[in-house]
Formats: structure tokens, sequence, C-alpha cells
């Protein structure tokens, strides 16, 4: 068969993106009297992205169909992107045509309408209708070799068989849409009539060829799926054609292959067997095709072999009765794992001593990629609530999403994993609907406990979701205390949109770099917007803003950052007194305050209010550690690793910041890389470590990581981003071993002489009723302070205004500033400079853990 692709874009369409006419066979695009000329490859992949506007089409997939077969650099996509956004005028920091998704792919987000003929000439333009159809296609198998023998008898043959398929469509009220040589692609407005169709087709071509010689037989290969379509000039587009066109490929010939959502929507509607083929990689289509062989009859349907008495005992009767009434569905669901049981003895982990179950992703069975977030949100959902309920183990979201795309076997996980139970299955969502089919197994002995589909309303996802965990309650026999029932049953949000865009802030929140945070910020936020009352948006927030400031990303200064933070915490607990997430954040803020003990307050109350989350334990588990319960640190941490087998690189840094403070050294290194290499930059850490086994050069090598990310990276900086430590001991050993690393004194390498150092009674001359104006060092910001004779700050920077206090101790100016350091006092020494001069404003040097100001007297 010569493979063939629906083209996704008519060559001679003509579009309006942005306001502008986009001509694709002449690579032109204008708006009044601009015009502005692409080279073909960057048209092409313009064409790409408007084929499915508002979804994300992934990097690979765009250089797999621009540049097919070819060694492809990783500027070639990135540099035709910028072409486009040149061309259209398009910001890419505050984007309105093509937005970019960090690591993932590029989304049109533009309004995209299609011209008319008579629009060309900018009279008139359409919108793009959609819909959602069952699609079949067909396609001659070995027809090349076929026409090579016989050209025109070949010919002949497949135009009987071509009238026969287009009057079995018409028979089943479907429409070709269009022929393409060998193959047939047609649309139906159910997938009963569909299948109908394609199993008489398949029964009348079988009989024409009965009397052909088997090397001459003429046979169609037919795959069929349901998904949503493009209409444009009576034909269809889209990944909904894409997936039918794949399917047919994996059809035998004079077989017919369906998708998942095909056998989901045919239930027991027609009388037919159906063979799992398993999660398929096909061609150009991002996620697995689960795929399933049509048989003819539901008796030639495999089963396994069943040992049945020759004179069946009342007992197997009643089974078979049972069986025959009640669990036929059961058994004639596509899902039949075809598996063997998973033996305790074969498990990596010891079998917890509650019920165990891991949620493997559900499958997005919607013919948009877009809705693969809609998909992961509602496993993480499901993971999250199990979570909440301490009789179950459950295992974490970043180990189940390992298996993501993967073919496993439900025995593979289990033993992999240490869990007696699986729950998989397939979630759809088109329109305003929703579909959900999940089983839930006993992988000890390859047993479904049940298997069930479920239909409604995609607003009513949360209800839905509801019974899913209710059925796996009930089927493993755990009992809900009643606060574990009103938090299972709590609705986040009644407003679909705004928990889609909390999904997708999810998501991109988990990624770690600073434009990954800054997204996550901006959904969290629309999420807002649309519904105000939404608690875990709020927390999403605080979680994140916690995060910017713990890291120092530049996306807010840290008092903005470390503000947010509390407000999003304490906006969620006001909306919902029980949000773990909002918890967590707060003993993070509350450690940086150095309220140890009200940290672990907080953070036990979230690992209570969901005790199986391993993010939620391992905050806990870094609390403890700066409260120097180390033992209990590694303890929680070790609880933590059980739930998250497969961690993600921010758990690998916790863990090894907590085995380093129980003396495991080795161990400490082997998860701080592993967080290194995920790009958690946990330089200190691995610099200490590194230092205390000896490996000098390694340890020089963090420092000079440490201090290119961070100038003025010194020990007096080290004691202020580290004075969170309960105990001193702690703090001094953390200093020692990075002065041992190589970190210097000061920063920027400043050397101040001994003598050039001002004493306490010189400062006090200088500083109190005086002003300063100078400019700080690593930033070249100009500066003005005052202090008047009580010891009141006022600082003006190029960016802030401060308030704050002064004193002296000893030889060092004491400055505190309630929104800088979390209100901790920064002590500095003074240095006079006796080259400096006024003009210069450079006769004075302040040096602390903040930094070096020059400045000068105002006289």
């Amino acid at each position: 068969m010569n493979e063939k692709d629906p083209a996704p874009t008519s060559p001679n369409h003509s579009l309006r993106i942005a306001g502008w006419d986009v001509y694709i066979s002449r690579n032109l695009i204008t708006k009044g009297e601009q015009s502005v000329r692409l080279e073909p490859r960057t048209m092409a992949v313009l064409a790409c992205l408007a084929e499915e506007p508002g979804v994300v089409v992934k990097r690979q997939d765009l250089e797999d169909r621009i540049w097919p077969g070819g060694v492809v650099g990783y500027d070639a996509l990135s540099n035709v992107i910028a072409r486009l956004r040149k061309a259209f005028g398009d910001d890419p920091k505050k984007p309105v045509v093509i937005q970019t998704i960090p690591k993932v792919g590029y989304q049109l987000i533009a309004v995209i309408t299609r011209i008319s003929p008579e629009g060309e000439t900018g009279r008139s333009a359409q919108p793009l209708e959609r819909k959602l159809a069952a699609i079949l296609y067909a396609d001659v198998a070995e027809y090349s070799r076929l026409t090579e023998a016989d050209e025109e008898g070949t010919h002949h043959v497949l135009s009987g068989h071509l009238d026969s398929i287009t009057n079995a469509i018409a028979h089943h009220n479907g429409k070709v849409v269009h022929y393409a040589g060998d193959a047939v692609l047609a649309e139906f407005s159910t997938v009963v009539e569909a299948v109908t169709c394609s199993v008489d087709v398949q029964r009348d071509l079988a009989a024409r060829n009965a009397h052909q010689p088997a090397e001459r037989k003429l046979q169609f290969r037919i795959g069929i799926n349901l998904g949503d379509v493009i209409v444009d000039r009576d034909d269809i587009f889209g990944e909904g054609v894409n997936v039918a066109a794949r399917l047919e490929s994996l059809a035998d010939p004079g077989g017919i292959c369906i998708s998942e959502a095909v056998r989901g929507a045919i239930g027991s509607k027609l009388s037919l067997g159906f063979e799992f083929l398993g999660e398929q990689s096909v061609k150009n289509i991002a996620a697995p095709v689960r795929a399933y062989r049509v048989l003819p009859d539901a008796r030639s349907r495999p089963k396994r072999p069943i040992n049945v008495p020759r004179e069946p005992t009342a007992l197997v009767i009643a089974a078979l009765l049972v069986l025959i009434g009640g669990g036929l569905l059961v058994w004639l669901q596509p899902w039949s794992t075809q598996d063997e049981p998973a033996p305790v003895t074969r498990m990596v982990f010891p079998l917890p001593d509650q019920p165990s179950i891991a949620v493997l992703p559900f499958t997005n069975m919607s013919s948009d990629a877009e809705q693969d977030h809609f998909a992961d949100g509602m496993t993480d959902d499901l993971i999250t609530d199990l979570s909440k309920i301490s009789g179950l183990f459950v295992i974490a979201r970043h180990t189940s999403f390992s298996y993501k795309g993967k073919p496993v076997r439900v025995s593979q996980v289990a033993e992999e994993l240490g869990v007696r139970f699986v729950l998989e299955g397939s979630v759809r969502r088109a329109g305003g609907e929703v579909r959900i089919n999940a089983q839930l197994i006993d992988a000890a002995t390859d047993r479904h406990l049940w298997a069930e589909r479920y239909d409604g309303e995609a607003a009513d996802i949360f209800s839905l979701q509801d019974q899913v965990i209710n059925r796996i309650t009930a089927a493993l026999e755990v009992t809900l205390t009643d606060a574990e029932k009103s938090l299972v049953a709590r609705i986040p949000t009644r407003n679909l949109e705004a928990y889609d865009y909390f999904q997708r802030a999810k998501r991109i929140g988990n990624l770690w770099g600073s434009e990954n945070k800054q997204l996550a910020l901006s959904y969290y936020q629309k999420a807002i917007e649309l519904d105000p009352e939404f608690a875990d948006a709020y927390a999403g927030i605080a979680r994140t803003a916690r995060e910017i400031l713990q890291w120092g990303m530049v996306i807010l200064p840290a008092p903005a950052a470390r503000k947010l933070a509390y407000a999003a915490a304490s906006k969620a607990l006001t909306l919902d007194p029980n949000n773990a997430q909002a918890y967590s954040v707060l003993a993070r803020l509350q450690l940086i305050e150095g309220e140890h003990e009200l940290a672990i307050t907080s953070a036990q109350k979230a690992v209570s209010l969901q005790p199986n989350d391993p993010d939620i334990i391992s905050a806990l588990a870094a609390v403890l550690a700066y409260a120097g319960e180390h033992a209990e640190a590694l303890a929680v941490m070790t609880t933590a690793l059980r739930l998250e087998p497969s961690p993600p690189p921010l758990f690998h840094g916790v863990l090894g910041f907590v085995l380093f403070w129980n003396r495991q050294y080795p161990e400490a290194i082997d998860h701080l890389e592993k967080a290194l290499d995920g790009g958690v930059q946990y330089y200190s850490i691995l610099a200490m470590t590194y230092a205390q086994l000896g490996r000098a050069a390694e340890a020089r090598a963090m420092v000079e990581k440490i201090v290119a990310s961070n100038p003025s990276a010194s020990l007096a900086f080290v004691r202020v981003a580290y004075a969170q430590y309960k105990r001193a001991d702690d703090l001094e050993l953390q200093v020692e071993l990075l002065r041992k690393a190589g970190i210097p004194q000061w920063p920027y390498g400043f050397q101040g002489r001994a003598e050039n150092r001002l004493s306490g009674a010189e400062i006090a001359a200088i500083a109190f009723g005086r002003s300063w104006i100078g400019h700080d060092v690593n930033a070249l910001g100009s500066f003005a302070q005052e202090i008047d004779e009580e010891g009141n700050v006022a600082f003006r920077g190029s960016d802030s205004l401060l308030t704050g206090s002064a004193r002296v101790e000893g030889d060092r100016l004491c400055l505190r500033f309630p929104a800088l350091a979390g209100g901790q006092e920064l002590c500095n020494y003074l240095f006079r400079n006796p080259e400096g001069n006024p003009a210069q404003q450079n006769k004075y040097a302040l040096v602390g853990p903040q930094g070096i100001f020059n400045f000068t007297i105002e006289p």
C-alpha cells in the first residue's frame, strides 16, 4: 500500500489570521497595504499550526512534517517561528498569534477564519466548521504489487470494489468524502453504522475474491475512528482523519481496525467480537493509539481456557448463570488484560499493610490532542483524592506518569511498584460531553474487580470522578472517616474553563525553570479570574511564588514573591480550611521566618490532610531537617520515597539534603546529582558534600557554578540565606564546608585592608544624622540612604523604597528592613577607600551579605 496522509490544508486555501490574509499557495500574507512573502518552509509550518488552531503542536511533530527524514538542528524550527512572528509583528513576550509552550511546542492562538474565493479580494470570510464524526478510511493492501502484475485488470477489479463500497456507505447513511486512487475516505453520523458498513463491505469483498487465486485477491484494509474534524469545501481534515488512516494501516488485509473511542461508543450494541491490540505508536500521532481488531462474530473472540468439570455441579451452573446474566458485560469489555498474575515474590517492594493501588495515566481518546491536559488532570485528581484516604497506599503522580505512553502490562506495574491493585482507563471529551472508561484490576490474581463506563456533562467531571473513587473504595473495602468523605467529595470549582486553566498550570508548574513558573502563575491567575472562589488555584499560586522566592528566580523580587505566597496561601485557607497544599506552603514560609515549631505544625497538618502525597511529605522532611530533627526527617523521606519510587528532580534534591544531614554522604551525592541532571540547582549542598568527602576539584566546580549564577555569593551571604537553621552548629558546619569548597568571604572578590576598616565609633560618626549617595557595585544602580539620630533608616534605590532601623554592633553597621531577607538584621563592615573621591561616589564601601555599596556622604 502506498501510505497516504489526508492533506491537512489544501494548497489553494486562503486564511485570515489575526487580521492578515494568508495565501498558502502563494507563500504570501497581506494586511491593507502591507505585503510579506514567506519562504515555502515557513508557510508550511504556519499551515500545520493552522490545521488545528488552539492546539499545542509538538516540536517533534512539526520537525517530522517539515523536514521528513532529515537531520534537523534545534534552532531550525525556532528560526522559522521567529520569522513568522516577525512577519505578523507578534511580540514573543506578549504573543497574540503564536504562543511557545516551553519544551513542548507551539500553539496558534490567533483568531482564524477560512476566506471564501471572494474573500481573496477582501469581501467575505467564514469561520471554520468543526464536528464530531465517525470516520472510515479504506485502502487496498499491496496495491503497487497488484498493479505491477496486471495494471488494467487490477484497475477493473478496483472499480467494481469501489462501486460496492460506495453503495454500502450510502446504504448505511454514510457519505463518501473523497477517493484518492485506491483509497476511500467516508464519514458517518454514528459509529454503529460505520462499523456495520465496514463488516458488510468486507463480507461482500470476501465473496468477490472467493474464486481468485491468493496472489490476485484485491483486499481492503479498513480503519475507523471517532473524532473531531474540520469541515471545509466538502472535505474533512484533522487528527480524527489521520488516526483513522493510521488504524487502516494496522488492519489485516480484509480486516477492520478501530480506535478505543469507537469501541467504547459501540458498547454491546453489535454482535461482534473485539480483540485488543494494545497501544500502538503510529507515525505523526503524538500519543499511542489504543487499537482493536473487529471479529465478525462474538463467538470468535479469543478467550482464555476455562477448566470446567465434565459434569457441571450446581455451583458451576450457578456461576455460569451469573456470568451470563451480569458478568458478560465485563467479559465483553475491550480492556481484558490478557496478562498473568503478579506474585508477591516478584515484587520489588514488600506489599504495604493496607490496600495498595497505582493509577495509570488515563488515555486521551478525544481527537483533540490539546485535551491531553484534561485526561492528565483527571488522572492527577484521582490520585490526589485517593491520597487523602488514610486507609489506602497510593503511588504518587510522578511515578504513575512515568508509564504514560508506554506499552506496559498490569503485572509489570504491580511488580515494579509493589502494589496489588491497578486502575487504568480512558477519557473522551467532545464538546460539552465526557466519557470515562475505567477498570480496577487485582494484579495478584489478574482479575477485574470492576469495569465501568461513566457518561455525563463535562461540567459534571467531579461527580464522575467521585463515582470512580467510591467504586474503588467499595471494591477494596476501605472505610472513609467523615473528614475524608468531606475532603474527597469537595468540588474545587464549578467553572470548567477555570478547571482547564488550573490543570494547565499544574502541568507546566511541575516543570523546572523561570519561564515555566511564570506561565504557571498566569494560568492560575486566569483560573481565579474565572472563579474567584477557586481555593486550589490560590494554593497553586502560593506554591509557585514560594518556589520563586526559594530559588531566587527573577520573575518577582523576593519581597513581592514572599508577599504573594503568604497572601495566596491565606486566601486558599480562607476558602478551604482543609487545603493541604496551602498548609504545606505556609510551613515553608514559616521556616524562612525562623518559626520552626509553627512550621512543623503546619507541615504535619498538611500531611494529615493528604497522607499519601510525597510532595507534601517531603516538605515536612525539609522543615524537620532545618529544625535539626535529622533522623526524623530521614524517616519521613523514606516514607515519601516508597510512595514515589521514580521521583522528580526536586524530590531527589530534598532527599539528598536530608541524607547529608544524616551523614550519609555517598547516598546524598547520588540523589543530588540526579537533581542536578534534572535542572534543580542544589549547588551549595553538593559543594558541601564533595568537600566533606575530600573531593576538592568537584567541590570547586560547584562553587564556580554558584558564583556564576550569583556573583554576590559569599560566606556572609550564606549566613543570611541559610539563617533558617534552628541549630547554630548546623549553620556553622555549612559555612565551614563552603569555605573549604572555595566560597569567598566577601562578594565580588572584595579584599578590604584591615587598616581601612572603620571602627564602631567611626561608623556612628558617618552614619547617624547623615545622608549617603552611591551605587550598588553589582547592579550599578544608584541609591540614597538617610539614617536619623534615632536609627530610623530610609533607603531609596533605582527600583525600591525601603524603611527600617539601624544600629552599631562592635565594628559593624546592622540594618533591618522588614521587606528584605525575611526581616533579618544584616550586619555590614564599612571600609574607607583612600583612592576614592566624592565625584565618583566611592569614598566608602559598605560590605555585607547583600553585596557591596560604594558611597560618599552628602555635604
